[in-house]
């Protein structure tokens, strides 16, 4: 079962093209991480499949229809990546009124306890912290037993605690069968989450497979080391980006093996030699190209 489709999708505003004839689909079940730098698309994507925009060409479909009727947004939880709440009303009635709008909504002590938030449940909104709010926000997707989730930057503002805990009810929903589609700057958060990665950068889709083969992709290892010399005075061929955090020195490269073999015949002096594959981040960097061969 397709939970979510977009087939050709462009979408603009006025002269700006924020995503150019997009084709995605989210099966039943799935949990599905869109990663892409700011105004790749990724949200305004988000916005289509939950209703709260229309495509200027192509075909947008949330559950087998309109995203826009509300009997397809019955099985919808979304948090957008801002939330308004009403600054006068404790945590505990927003709950009680976003739950009121469901027929068979989770029941109110457990929503609270799997976001923790029953030490907040007299807060009134207004009196809650970033962080705190943003628990909520994410909460309140989860009310009425949603069959399709949709997170737009879920833990902006979390701290690494909080973040772990909603990593921890995001996979208990979908271990139920629950279909997620979040999207994360902390790839570090789509790694450990998603079992589907989308790349989107400047309004398309450049890549759309696991973690795993997003880093195969592009083949790519970093070489790590601490070196008394700096490596941009060498042209190292096979060199795909040179980072440096501290005296570590980091090199990418798609050929770990050739590239400390040259280090070596180039006399470079060096210590403490690491290699290993590459992180998400570093395949999105990548894949994006939004690195080089420059010091950092």
């Amino acid at each position: 079962m397709i939970h979510a489709r977009a087939e050709g999708v462009t979408k603009s505003f006025g002269s700006t093209l924020a995503l150019d004839r997009v084709d995605l689909e989210v099966r039943a079940g799935e949990l599905v991480g869109l990663l892409g730098p700011n105004g790749a698309g990724k949200s305004t994507l988000v916005s289509l499949f939950t209703g709260g925009r229309r495509p200027t060409a192509g075909r947008v479909e949330l559950c087998g229809g309109d995203p826009r009727d509300p009997r397809n947004r019955r099985t919808l939880g979304v948090t957008p990546q801002e939330t308004g709440l009403p600054a006068s009303l404790r945590v505990g009635e927003v709950v009680d009124f976003v739950r009121a709008h469901f027929p068979d909504p989770l029941p109110k002590a457990e929503l609270l306890d799997r976001f923790g938030l029953n030490d907040l449940v007299r807060r009134q909104t207004g009196g809650l912290s970033g962080g705190q709010k943003r628990r909520l926000a994410v909460a309140l997707a989860f009310a009425g037993r949603p069959e399709i989730v949709f997170l737009d930057e879920p833990t902006t503002g979390l701290d690494v605690e909080a973040r772990r805990d909603l990593w921890e009810a995001v996979r208990s929903f979908h271990a139920e069968g629950g279909t997620v589609v979040l999207t994360s700057h902390y790839l570090e958060e789509v790694e450990a989450l998603a079992e589907r990665v989308v790349v989107i950068t400047e309004g398309r889709v450049l890549a759309d497979d696991s973690v795993a083969a997003i880093r195969g992709l592009i083949k790519v290892s970093r070489v790590s080391l601490t070196s008394p010399v700096p490596l941009t005075d060498f042209d190292l061929d096979g060199l795909v980006a040179l980072e440096q955090a501290g005296d570590r020195l980091h090199l990418l490269t798609p050929d770990a093996d050739r590239m400390v073999r040259e280090l070596v015949g180039r006399n470079v002096p060096f210590r403490d030699l690491e290699v290993r594959p590459t992180s998400l981040e570093e395949a999105f960097l990548v894949l994006t190209g939004k690195t080089g061969k420059e010091q950092k």
